[in-house]
């Protein structure tokens, strides 16, 4: 950028920085701007259709203002400061860059001056930054307000989404002793497609071909797996194999599922008002959509006593139901639904609910994000019954980490165990038959090399 005189910002600011000097006037030019520019504008009749062709007429307006300001810059320079304006006025402001950028997979803004990024899986500090607090609120309430949310001192959490369906959480004030803090977990107008997978190897193609079958014979499937694995985007994946001609009702937290099939009821939790009162949890959802007549249920996550009214509705006619749970193994996620049970408010012994998880349940497919960052499918494992007061399970599919290179990427294996799955016989029963190879022990595909 052109330097403003040493001596000229000195004696605006009584400063011996002109770098400082010079990032402040130019903070109060884009103030002045916006400012301008809000009064000419009648934001009433600003949509989301008509949002980019106004910009797009605005924007020479908006480099005339910049103009108009005493302060020598070039052409660059004022396209950029006109960006940043629009950006204020049509948009997330310091965030929309960062939005723009299909690498980025998180944005965790920690305070006004501290905005990272995820890009490749691994954590960096990003240029952005926001003016101060009252900024950084204005841009969280600009977000939360356009799906019907808010947050403010008498409710300081909130869960949102963008309009891409990218999933928000924002917490401000008493409880976020730094200031406001924003975490955005990316989620793309285009969903990764199973071509995408099978390139990046999160999943190989013999894993796809029985998952496939399960899905299309209405096997019901838990997807498991940490914060960041990839669960929904593996949940998008399968949900694809569900045939077109079948209805499907989906329920989530915050709406991030983008299914394709022309059949499809979108259901959306409710938080409570500023009374506490009129709350809708996902288990009303699904207490409603057992009325619906769905042919599947695909319950975004589960994370509550809704966990007992899923493996009901699994167990009573509504078979080929889709799910995700927060667990690090498929062992794990069968103890944390059954603590989830509890959660029900009912009182049932423990042998009765695994033998409802064992009856419901058919497969647990485990998502991890490994050291390198990567996110693959570890384990494709099949519940299979109960021996004594245990559930038994047996895995199909496996990735096996050997190693970490120089580079820090992983080394490894993606294998079949040998075993063929007790659910074949459903299979072939839907019409589906795969071919034996498809379980052949030994390594399917290899990850890395040893160094």
């Amino acid at each position: 950028m052109n330097a403003l005189p040493a001596n000229s910002s000195s004696r605006l600011n009584g400063s011996t920085h002109p770098v400082k000097d010079r990032m402040k006037i130019l903070h109060d030019i884009k103030v002045t701007v916006h400012r301008r520019l809000i009064e000419r504008l009648d934001l009433t009749h600003i949509g989301e259709n008509n949002k980019e062709e106004i910009k797009r007429q605005v924007r020479p307006v908006v480099v005339d203002l910049i103009a108009s300001q005493a302060i020598p810059l070039n052409g660059a320079e004022r396209l950029a400061m006109a960006e940043e304006v629009l950006d204020e006025v049509f948009g997330f402001g310091p965030l929309e860059p960062l939005l723009k950028d299909p690498e980025i997979t998180d944005i965790l803004v920690n305070n006004y001056r501290e905005v990272y990024v995820e890009k490749k899986g691994k954590l960096e500090r990003s240029d952005a930054a926001f003016r101060d607090d009252r900024h950084l609120l204005q841009i969280i309430d600009r977000i939360v307000s356009r799906v019907g949310r808010r947050v403010d001192e008498t409710s300081p959490m909130v869960d949102a989404r963008l309009p891409d369906g990218s999933r928000v959480n924002a917490i401000i004030p008493p409880l976020a002793l730094n200031g406001p803090a924003l975490s955005i977990r990316r989620f793309g107008v285009n969903p990764v497609k199973l071509d995408q997978l099978l390139e990046f190897q999160s999943v190989i193609p013999e894993m796809v071909e029985f998952l496939e079958g399960a899905v299309r014979s209405k096997l019901n499937i838990v997807i498991s797996g940490g914060t960041g694995s990839g669960k929904t985007t593996l949940l998008n994946v399968l949900s694809s194999f569900i045939p077109a001609n079948e209805r499907i009702i989906t329920i989530e937290d915050s709406a991030e599922l983008m299914l394709q099939q022309p059949h499809v009821v979108r259901l959306e939790t409710r938080p409570p008002n500023v009374e506490g009162l009129g709350s809708i949890t996902q288990r009303d959802l699904l207490f409603n959509t057992l009325r619906m007549r769905p042919d599947r249920i695909i319950l975004g996550e589960v994370r509550g006593g809704e966990a007992l009214d899923m493996l009901q509705a699994m167990n009573t006619g509504h078979e080929g139901s889709l799910t995700t749970v927060h667990a690090n193994s498929p062992r794990d996620a069968l103890s944390r639904i059954e603590m989830m049970v509890s959660m029900s408010g009912l009182e049932i012994p423990i042998r009765a609910v695994r033998q409802q998880i064992s009856s419901a349940i058919d497969l647990i497919v485990q998502t991890n994000r490994l050291i390198d960052g990567k996110r693959r499918v570890t384990c494709v494992s099949e519940i299979v019954g109960m021996e004594g007061d245990v559930v038994t399970m047996q895995e199909i599919f496996a990735f096996k980490q050997e190693n970490v290179d120089s580079g820090g990427h992983v080394i490894g294996s993606f294998v079949a165990t040998g075993i063929r799955p007790k659910c074949m016989n459903r299979l072939e029963t839907a019409g589906i038959h795969l071919s034996p190879d498809l379980y052949r022990p030994g390594v399917k595909l290899r990850i890395g090399s040893p160094s």
